[in-house]
């Protein structure tokens, strides 16, 4: 009897079908496409999810996908939702990355109240290749989030500010004028304060998912 149950289990993981990248889980894998829209650390790949987190802020939850390919960049995935759903992918650079594409007196201003700065890209590093855009107007200054190493869509998270409500950040956000790249500052309680850069795509740019072993 132990047998066939495991015949029947195998049978019913394999029809298992993703059709939308928010019916991913740990393991799964995408492929990209191959389009000169995309970075060449994303261009053609294929990515598997190796962490799912969320992202609590005051009037929403955002699921995050850690995306590992075999060039061993990490990538993180959001959805970015309004009257169309795009692609959020994420890109952390380092301080030096930093350095490269801005004057850093510039850079701090974005952390000056009401939060109006404008950025223009000095130059690219080897790391940040066609990630960056040439300027950037700030949109979002200080919002309180809280990460959760937690998959929000299948385990209970608390209310906003509520008991045992994640590791507490501030978000800074800024766009280009297209608003198609971006960059993404996490300030966290204990000072340290991580640097992203943005890109958002059509989710057409998933050109095939499968489930993972």
């Amino acid at each position: 009897m132990g047998f066939f149950k495991n015949i029947f289990k195998t049978e019913k993981a394999e029809q298992r079908k993703l059709t939308h990248a928010n019916q991913l889980k740990i393991n799964d894998i995408i492929v990209l496409s191959d389009s000169f829209g995309l970075p060449e650390a994303l261009r053609g790949q294929e990515l598997q999810v190796s962490a799912i987190n969320s992202y609590e802020y005051e009037h929403k939850t955002e699921t995050e996908w850690v995306l590992q390919g075999t060039n061993n960049i990490q990538i993180f995935l959001t959805l970015d939702i309004d009257d169309k759903t795009y692609l959020k992918f994420s890109l952390k650079i380092q301080h030096e990355d930093v350095e490269t594409l801005f004057i850093l007196d510039d850079f701090s201003t974005i952390f000056d109240e009401p939060g109006n700065a404008f950025l223009d890209r000095q130059s690219d590093s080897s790391t940040t290749s066609s990630w960056s855009s040439e300027q950037y107007q700030q949109h979002t200054f200080a919002q309180v989030g809280y990460f959760h190493r937690k998959d929000n869509r299948v385990e209970s998270i608390s209310e906003y500010e509520g008991k045992d409500a994640g590791e507490q950040f501030e978000l800074y956000a800024l766009f280009d004028k297209d608003e198609t790249r971006g960059v993404d500052i996490e300030v966290w309680q204990d000072g340290d304060t991580e640097v992203f850069l943005t890109l958002f795509r059509p989710t057409t740019d998933i050109v095939d998912m499968y489930p993972g072993s």
